[in-house]
């Protein structure tokens, strides 16, 4: 398993970016914008690890900002809404979420497309799931597994 970061929801992407840029020195390593799905995600590493960002092998802070909305009004983030997920990269998703399951740990998010989970801890922290490598040929019982809750 593979930390790979941490997701923080902002309300102001400068602000954030002065924040965590010019104040804690952190770097931009890469940016991604999803007009359909309107939002922003701009990953940051320790100055230190920005090289081993770029060959991803360093864990980042991922800031996630999503647009306002058509009428201009923009998402509160309130009661811990900020705090995103926690993030892993897995060798094998369907063996790790199968060794979940046997723990009592329920999957919120199942990995239908052989790539992405989603799970939360016993204090209710989201965490995700990816797939190393290529994604995994669909499978069951996760093919026909429904979401359950939220991630």
């Amino acid at each position: 398993m593979q930390y790979l970061h941490t997701m923080l929801r902002v309300s102001d992407l400068e602000a954030a970016l002065a924040f965590y840029c010019d104040g804690l020195g952190l770097v931009e390593t890469r940016r991604y914008e999803a007009k359909k799905g309107r939002f922003t995600l701009v990953f940051l590493a320790a100055s230190d690890d920005v090289e081993r960002a770029k060959a991803d092998k360093a864990p980042l802070v991922e800031l996630t900002y999503n647009w306002p909305a058509e009428d201009g009004t923009a998402e509160e983030l309130t009661g811990g809404r900020n705090f995103g997920h926690l993030a892993y990269r897995v060798d094998d998703i369907y063996a790790t979420c199968a060794h979940l399951q046997s723990q009592g740990i329920t999957i919120l998010r199942p990995p239908r497309d052989g790539h992405m989970a989603f799970i939360r801890s016993p204090d209710g922290a989201s965490v995700e799931l990816l797939q190393a490598g290529d994604n995994l040929a669909p499978q069951e019982p996760w093919v026909s597994m429904e979401n359950t809750g939220e991630w």
